[in-house]
């Protein structure tokens, strides 16, 4: 369960949206609002194909070749 610890002397309004958007972050609000109505068999397609896209990309973004010559990670160890 998603839960945050509300600081001293934090306001209210704040803290709701550390929340909303921690629930945001873990899909939470996503899935309540599919659930919320009946999903057809082709929304259910289309919601599918959506999140491998972006997985797709995400996949392809962090496996893309880096360019000859290009320098090396700044951080020196």
């Amino acid at each position: 369960m998603t839960e945050i610890q509300i600081r001293k002397g934090e306001p209210v309004d704040r803290a709701l949206k550390r929340l909303k958007t921690r629930l945001e972050m873990d899909g939470i609000l996503e899935e309540v609002r599919r659930l919320r109505a009946h999903e057809t068999p082709k929304e259910r397609t289309k919601r599918k194909a959506r999140a491998s896209a972006k997985r797709g990309k995400i996949r392809y973004r962090f496996t893309l070749p880096k360019a000859p010559g290009a320098p090396e990670s700044p951080v020196s160890a």
